[in-house]
C-alpha cells in the first residue's frame, strides 16, 4: 500500500509540474515526423497481464515489423528527434501516466515484450509478482543497452543470451529486497547516471 500510495503521489505530481514539457515533447515529435506523438506498445506487467506501454514516437511508422530490438544511433528507424528523446531517456515519460493507472510502479523490473517474456526461465518468471517499473536497477546498470547492442554483430542474439539474463538477474534481486528505501537508492542512482550521461 505504501509502495502504491508513493507512485500515485510521484506520477500524479510529475505529471503537474512537467506538463509544458509533455505538451512541447508531443508536439516537436508529431511536426517533425508522420505518425503522431505516442507510441503504444503491448508489454507483459504484473502477474503475467499484459498492457499498453505509452512513450513518445522515435521511429518511423511501422518500424516494429522490422524487428524490435533497436541498436542506438545506426538504427535507421529512428528519427533525429527519437534518438535525442531516447539518448536522454524523455521518450520514457508518458509511461507516468501508466503508473497513474496501476499498470506500472516508478521503479520495477522494466516490462518486456510477450515474446521475450515467453523465453524467461520459471525462475526468472517471479519478476512478474511486482509491477514493473519505468527504472530499475537493471535499468541504470545497462542504461547504454542500445549502444552496447549497436556494437553487436548479431544484436538480437547479444539481448537474448547476455542482456536479458544479467538484466533479470539484477530484476529478480529487486523483487526479494524491495522496500522504499530501495526504491529510492535506485530513483536517486538513475538521476545520476542521467545527469553524468549528458
Amino acid at each position: 500500500m505504501v509502495k502504491r500510495a508513493f507512485d500515485i503521489l510521484v506520477s500524479a505530481l510529475a505529471l503537474l509540474i512537467l506538463l509544458p514539457v509533455l505538451l512541447l515533447l508531443g508536439l516537436l515529435v508529431a511536426i517533425t515526423s508522420p505518425g503522431g506523438a505516442f507510441f503504444r506498445q503491448v508489454r507483459v506487467g504484473r502477474n503475467g497481464n499484459e498492457f499498453g506501454l505509452l512513450k513518445f514516437r522515435s521511429m518511423r511508422p511501422d518500424s516494429e515489423a522490422k524487428g524490435q530490438i533497436t541498436v542506438g544511433g545506426r538504427d535507421p528507424r529512428i528519427t533525429a528527434v527519437g534518438y535525442f528523446l531516447r539518448k536522454s531517456k524523455l521518450d520514457e515519460l508518458p509511461q507516468l501516466i501508466n503508473v497513474l493507472l496501476g499498470d506500472m510502479s516508478i521503479v520495477g523490473p522494466r516490462p518486456e515484450v510477450p515474446r521475450y517474456v515467453a523465453l524467461y526461465t520459471a525462475e526468472q518468471r517471479e519478476v512478474l509478482r511486482v509491477r514493473p517499473g519505468i527504472t530499475s536497477a537493471a535499468s541504470v546498470a545497462y542504461i547504454d543497452e542500445n549502444d552496447l547492442l549497436g556494437r553487436s554483430a548479431d544484436p538480437e542474439r547479444t539481448y537474448v543470451e547476455e542482456v536479458m539474463p544479467a538484466k533479470l538477474k539484477l530484476d529478480l534481486e529487486y523483487v526479494r529486497t524491495a522496500g522504499l528505501g530501495v526504491d529510492l537508492a535506485i530513483i536517486w542512482g538513475t538521476l545520476r547516471r542521467l545527469v553524468s550521461a549528458r
